[in-house]
């Protein structure tokens, strides 16, 4: 995969996590642990991004 290729796939899964999170937030008795867990995921994705397109 090329490395454009790479930062459009995790882009579209930080947008999708970002949609999960916002999701889950809404509801009345969200799962808190769950968040904190798609937060994570998102922060990881968002820092391999950074260090893609510094490449």
């Amino acid at each position: 995969m090329s490395l454009q290729g790479r930062i459009e796939e995790l882009s579209v899964r930080h947008r999708k996590l970002d949609e999960k999170i916002e999701t889950e937030q809404k509801r009345p008795t969200h799962d808190s642990t769950q968040v904190q867990q798609l937060k994570r995921q998102k922060l990881r994705i968002k820092e391999e991004l950074r260090h893609l397109q510094a490449s």
